[in-house]
Parts: C-alpha cells; structure tokens; sequence
C-alpha cells in the first residue's frame, strides 16, 4: 500500500474515535496524581495528613497549567487532585478531549516531577459542564469532597499517632458520621474548626486585576495600570460563602 493511502486509512480511523467538547459548554479538567499514595508513602518524606511542601507544589502545578496555552479562569487543588475552568470560548486544539487531556496530563505530569524529582504521574479527565448552576455544582462538590477526606485523613492519622496500626485505624473510623469524626479528634485536643482553612477546603487559584504604578515613556509620568495576577487563596469559604465567592470569579465568563 502506498503511503498516502495508508495515511488516509489511518486518518481516518483516528478521527472516528474523536470526541469534542461542543461550542457553548464550560470545559473542566480534573487531574488526579496516579498511584500517589504509594509515592507519598515509599519515596517522598512528608508529614501526615498535610505537608506543607507538597500542597505548594500542588499550587505551583496549578500555576504552570494556566500557562501552557488554554484560556483558564479558575484552578482549584486539594490533596493531589487539581480542577481547571477552561474558558467556554477556547478553541485550543478544536475542544479536543484527546488533546486536552494529554497536553494537560502530560504538563502537570511533568511539572510536579521535576519539583520533587522522582517519577510523578497525573491522569485527566475533561469534563463538558452545560451551565453556570452546574459549574458552581461541580467547584461546591470538590470542596465538599476535600472537607470530608481531610476530616477522615486527621482522624486516621490522630489514631495512628496514638498507637493503634493501620487496620485498627481503618477500622475504626469507616462507619463513624462526620460529627463523630468531629468528637474523636476533639477527645485528642484537636479542635478540627480551628486547622488551617487549606488543608480542610483546598486551594483556589485565579487571574486578579490590581492596579500597578507604570511610567509613561512619551509624558515621562508615572501612571496607574491595570494588571493581571494569579492569586492563590488559601481561606476559601465554604458552601453558600464558597458559591458566591466562585460567582464572582465566573461573572461574564
């Protein structure tokens, strides 16, 4: 077979399998670290449930990924899992699901294996969101997601610290409500409302607008300017407070 025909065979059976996000839906990404609990067990020493260290280079990951050539709006992270809003507008790589996940996948991949220098793996997912009540759905749910795995990370780990082994611990707090998760770590000292706010609701990143002293090169003026900066919040509110808060980001989006 020639090769132009083979190509054409082939072209055609790759788009086939296409899949593309449609033109009037929000896009989100969710990349989750592939086999981290592993990593963070056998090759990285990091202090239990949260590590400082880790989370900043979970936020710098974000960072990087508003910067690889999509129109991102807003970033959020928790534990090792990160969610991007691609601008509903963004026509990178024809909306692609393909593309999208292996560009991103591969970026942060890459990124957050240089950081710690071992082999670190990101898989991803896009995700076509119809309308802004479903796109504050899906951030709310996330989040709700980081309260109630942080609550059972302290409470396993509280557990840990305090003599019992891995399966007791396990064990133990599998069928407790999130009230008496609340009242284990209470009967150890930890009162878990006053832990800091980014290790129980995650982090969100965002372009900001601010103003910045410029100069005029023509008046020889200092001047006023508009710029744009990534901002990280780490003392997300949560529920109604975190929805509003996400309004305010999405508004003419």
């Amino acid at each position: 077979m020639k090769f132009e025909e083979t190509e054409a065979v082939m072209r055609k059976n790759e788009s086939l399998s296409e899949q593309y996000i449609l033109p009037g839906n929000f896009i989100v990404v969710r990349l989750d670290g592939k086999g981290f609990t592993k990593l963070t067990k056998e090759k990285l020493t990091l202090d239990k449930p949260f590590d400082e260290r880790f989370s900043q280079v979970m936020i710098d990951t974000v960072k990087h990924l508003f910067n690889t050539g999509f129109k991102v709006i807003y970033g959020y992270t928790q534990s090792d899992e990160i969610s991007l809003l691609i601008d509903r507008g963004d026509q990178t790589f024809s909306r692609k699901t393909r593309k999208l996940n292996s560009v991103l996948a591969g970026e942060a991949s890459a990124f957050f294996s240089l950081q710690f220098q071992k082999i670190c793996v990101f898989d991803c997912r896009t995700i076509a969101i119809p309308s802004k009540d479903m796109l504050l759905d899906y951030f709310c749910w996330r989040q709700e997601d980081a309260h109630r795995n942080s609550l059972s990370a302290y409470s396993y780990w509280t557990l840990r610290n305090n003599g019992f082994t891995a399966k007791q611990a396990t064990g133990k707090i599998e069928k407790m409500t999130q009230a008496e998760k609340n009242e284990l770590l209470f009967q150890y000292g930890i009162n878990y409302n006053t832990l800091p706010a980014w290790q129980k609701r995650g982090v969100g990143i965002y372009n900001k607008e601010i103003m910045k002293p410029g100069f005029n090169p023509i008046t020889k003026e200092t001047v006023d300017a508009v710029r744009k900066e990534l901002f990280v919040e780490k003392e997300l509110g949560m529920r109604g407070e975190y929805r509003a808060f996400l309004k305010e980001i999405f508004n003419n989006k």
